[in-house]
């Protein structure tokens, strides 16, 4: 049972669940001889039957915002999008129940109370083949933090800057029946600072606790694998995804594996809007090492011990879509999507999350 208390287990088991629905793709190809199957089309079509290629054109023909490179594109096209994230975490939890701030004073001289997590993403995405796309993403991040020390003081922290920049490779390796599978390789690079420091009770220029930097430090392998499916006005699909940190940082410590899997269905309503569902499952492991210059006595979010957990999300997110106009205006993409834990699971004390939000644009265009 240890795979399924690893993320990286986790990770390698669905990649073997994966791969044997690959392998189960041959049987799919063989209903073409007990159902009608259209030609592909740009153009959304309501049939009563499949589609043969999955198709993009369509308010729904993308996944919710707050899911990455869950799509590709093909030759010579190319998309720019912008992302922002805006999460707020109030209270914390010791596992699957909420603490008090007094609760954690007992053992820690200071307490988190409420963070608040803002994300600026800018991704540019590249097709050089029909079944190859090239993705690289671009953050910028602000966070703020405000916490309670037993005196009865209460404070702020903040830090802010740019992220860790990610370059993904998306490979196609099915798209028929309306149904498309393509696998992810990325790479994270240390850009985020890992050195963020700020006044506190302590004194001036502290090192802040690990939740507060901006980036792991480490480069990072970002796998990932992503179902797509459409029937009619409906459309659906899946990813599994993973982070795994590669080394130690120069401040002698290694962020914890993280693993993801998400499902979704969408509903296009008019053919320029369509809203949607999602289940978000997230589990990431505690940190391994620790920074020197933070005391883990003083506060819960200084100890490496006490940073794993995991947590089920629900989102609903709507997607509007401009399938016809001027070229300038055609294929642009405007969503929203507004998620809220339903189960989380701390090794707390440690905040837990409230809600999220995530707001996107997102515009296609073919190079000539």
């Amino acid at each position: 049972m240890k795979y399924f208390n690893n993320p990286k287990g986790l990770f390698m088991i669905s990649a073997v669940l994966t791969v044997l629905f690959m392998m189960s793709l041959p049987s799919i190809s063989n209903a073409q001889s007990c159902c009608q199957v259209t030609e592909s089309s740009d153009k959304w079509q309501s049939t009563q039957t499949f589609d043969k290629k999955w198709n993009g054109g369509r308010p729904d023909g993308h996944s919710p915002i707050g899911v990455m490179g869950d799509h590709t594109h093909g030759a010579g096209e190319f998309m720019f999008t912008y992302r922002y994230m805006l999460m707020d975490m109030d209270g914390n939890r010791i596992g699957t129940k909420k603490v008090s701030n007094q609760r954690v004073l007992q053992d820690f001289m200071v307490t988190p109370t409420d963070m608040q997590t803002q994300m600026h993403m800018f991704s540019l995405m590249y097709a050089p083949t029909d079944y190859i796309t090239l993705m690289g993403m671009l953050p910028y991040v602000k966070k703020e933090m405000n916490h309670l020390t037993r005196m009865g003081t209460r404070f702020k922290t903040e830090s802010e800057g740019l992220g860790d920049i990610k370059f993904a490779g998306l490979i196609k390796v099915f798209d028929n029946y309306s149904q498309r599978l393509h696998i992810t390789a990325g790479m994270s690079f240390p850009t985020g600072s890992i050195d963020k420091k700020d006044r506190t009770p302590a004194g001036p220029n502290q090192q802040l606790p690990y939740p507060m930097q901006l980036g792991s430090g480490t480069w990072d392998l970002l796998p990932a694998i992503t179902y797509l499916g459409q029937y009619k006005a409906v459309s659906w699909g899946s990813q599994i995804s993973g982070v795994i940190r590669l080394g130690e940082n120069d401040r002698d410590y290694t962020l914890g594996d993280q693993f993801d899997a998400t499902a979704w269905g969408a509903w296009d309503w008019f053919n320029w809007v369509s809203t949607s569902y999602r289940l978000d499952w997230s589990s990431w492991g505690n940190i391994d090492g620790a920074d020197p210059a933070l005391n883990p006595a003083v506060v819960p979010t200084a100890d490496p011990k006490l940073r794993g957990g995991d947590r089920l999300d629900m989102l609903f997110g709507l997607n509007f879509f401009v399938p016809e106009g001027p070229r300038f205006i055609q294929g642009q993409r405007l969503a929203v999507e507004v998620g809220f834990p339903v189960y989380q699971d701390l090794n707390g004390p440690q905040l837990e999350s409230d809600w999220v939000l995530w707001l996107g644009w997102q515009y296609a265009f073919k190079a000539h």
